[in-house]
């Protein structure tokens, strides 16, 4: 009994040694609790649908008066006008807009004429959940249109005419860019940063004193393995996960796609890396390194955009998420993957995923530990 309380007080002991672990085992459960609880809200808020009224009219009046009761009310969307369809439309290619409705030239003719007025929605269904929530919010007002404007089509509704801009794409799918980057911050977390902790833990990190190398080639050297693994890695769960949800994504991937998709993987990689290294650069128990991997990964990942719509979280986890990396790998990825757009529409993602990763990779260095 006695031996058995030995190696009970033993790893107590070692448990309470460690204060970082000790702290994040207490706060991990309530920050998985605040950012889960905030980025899952169930009903989806605040989505963001441009209006072209070509119409200018009071039947078209009427329809405004509408959407502005559903902001108002339930606030499924936040209404923005749009003079010019193609700019509207343009800003629903480039993610500035998850809808375009259009209140087409004569709508307050046809509705007095009876002759069926219509009005057009175009929609990005490459986010199937922002999309599905737009169609049904205005899907169930129709009715109340159709009895204001007192219009009378054969079912007394006037019609809503749904195009989606993209081919069709299925909730599965559309989680590929999110897989992607769990693969890439799980290759981030497990090559470069770790490989030092390791080192350090079995105590081979001496014989690192015993070269010429500074910290700069050891960071470096490390972060550069780690991105060709993480690369290779994030390439292959690319093809699996784009098989395994019936997507063929490389049938019609140009030369510029795959070059924007590796360059995007390859940017968050290195940015990732360096985060890695400032948290990591002077940890020496792997125990530590698993805490801080849960805890990251969650105030990385949900926040991102991947599963749930960016514009319905509350108004401070928005703010997180603008500074978020994987929120801009998310965006590129999506409008690469899915939409086939061209540098253009992602050179502000890449933008900042470069600058985040300069950075981060600075800070890693100067935060490393070289000696004892």
């Amino acid at each position: 009994m006695g031996r058995f309380f030995a190696i009970f007080e033993r790893d107590l002991r070692r448990f309470l040694r460690n204060p970082i672990v000790v702290l994040m085992s207490v706060l991990m459960p309530i920050i998985y609790l605040v950012i889960l609880g905030n980025s899952f809200q169930g009903e989806l808020k605040n989505l963001p649908v441009a209006v072209v009224d070509m119409d200018n009219g009071p039947y078209a009046g009427k329809v405004w008066e509408l959407l502005r009761s559903i902001e108002a009310g339930p606030r499924t969307f936040r209404l923005h006008r749009a003079l010019d369809q193609g700019i509207a439309m343009q800003g629903l290619r480039d993610g500035v807009f998850k809808a375009v409705l259009i209140i087409p030239d004569g709508f307050g003719r046809d509705a007095g004429k009876r002759a069926g007025p219509s009005l057009g929605l175009f929609l990005d269904n490459t986010e199937t959940v922002s999309a599905l929530s737009i169609r049904a919010a205005i899907s169930r007002a129709l009715p109340e249109l159709g009895r204001d404007v007192l219009v009378r089509e054969a079912r007394g509704i006037p019609a809503l005419r749904e195009i989606e801009i993209y081919k069709k794409i299925d909730y599965d799918q559309t989680l590929i860019p999110g897989v992607v980057i769990m693969a890439i911050f799980l290759g981030a977390m497990t090559t470069g940063a770790f490989n030092i902790v390791m080192d350090r833990f079995l105590g081979t990190e001496e014989s690192y004193l015993l070269t010429p190398l500074t910290k700069r080639d050891i960071v470096m050297g490390l972060v550069l393995s780690g991105l060709l693994i993480t690369t290779i890695i994030a390439a292959v769960v690319l093809f699996l996960s784009s098989l395994i949800s019936g997507i063929a994504l490389w049938s019609a991937m140009t030369w510029e796609g795959a070059a924007l998709t590796a360059s995007i993987v390859m940017l968050s990689t290195l940015g990732l890396q360096g985060l890695m290294f400032v948290f990591m650069g002077r940890v020496s128990h792997p125990r530590i390194v698993g805490v801080l991997g849960g805890f990251l990964n969650v105030i990385l990942f949900f926040p991102s955009g991947a599963i749930y719509p960016v514009e319905s979280f509350p108004s401070w986890l928005k703010a997180f998420s603008a500074i978020n990396p994987e929120t801009y790998s998310v965006h590129a990825l999506r409008a690469v993957l899915f939409k086939g757009e061209g540098f253009h529409a992602v050179a502000a993602d890449m933008g900042y995923l470069a600058v985040f990763a300069f950075v981060l990779l600075g800070l890693g260095i100067l935060s490393f530990k070289r000696g004892l």
